[in-house]
């Protein structure tokens, strides 16, 4: 496939559904997405699922604390495994890779029938080069293909980087104090 294409997503995987195939927008495409990032590696991001776990998990163990964000993931390893059984489990997955080996993650995990909460994670030697934004653009139009309306997320106010990538996408602020909320509505 050539770069910077995109395709219909695969069946959903999280609790939040609709019947209706997955649409893909330029804005908000649905996975699978190559692309090269500003570093001109090729990227591929796909949904994930339970059998992506131990390549994340893998991903996951090499996060040092500037990579960690509100706590996650845990240090702890089995606290990290749980953490990541329940997303891969419960949420909606989308995994960049690069050369067959996971740089980021982004799951959206559902709240109620309409609406999710974000977490989204780049490996430090591909943060700052488009990955984190396709990640995020590209979990966004699958969590939409299947029903999700509306999004959350907190981060921590002094994240300037987290905090552009999410305005750069549409969310808004509202509220928060050392950490703050943001939400985006479809």
């Amino acid at each position: 496939m050539p770069s910077n294409t995109t395709q219909a997503a695969d069946a959903p995987t999280g609790r939040i559904g609709t019947k209706q195939p997955p649409q893909s927008d330029d804005r908000f495409p649905v996975p699978p997405v190559e692309f090269r990032d500003d570093e001109a590696r090729r990227i591929s991001i796909r949904t994930a699922d339970a059998d992506d776990f131990d390549a994340l998990a893998a991903m996951y163990d090499d996060f040092g604390a500037e990579s960690r964000a509100q706590r996650i993931p845990p240090i702890d390893e089995r606290r990290r495994r749980d953490w990541l059984e329940t997303l891969l489990a419960d949420g909606w997955d989308v995994a960049a890779y690069h050369e067959g080996t996971p740089v980021g993650h982004a799951s959206l995990v559902p709240i109620d029938e309409s609406t999710a909460e974000l977490a989204i994670f780049v490996a430090p030697g591909y943060q700052l080069a488009g990955t984190g934004s396709r990640l995020l653009r590209t979990l966004l139009g699958y969590g939409s293909a299947h029903g999700v309306e509306g999004v959350w997320l907190t981060v921590d106010r002094t994240n300037r980087v987290a905090l552009n990538l999410y305005r750069s996408v549409g969310f808004e602020a509202v509220g928060g104090g050392a950490e703050r909320e943001m939400e985006l509505d479809f």
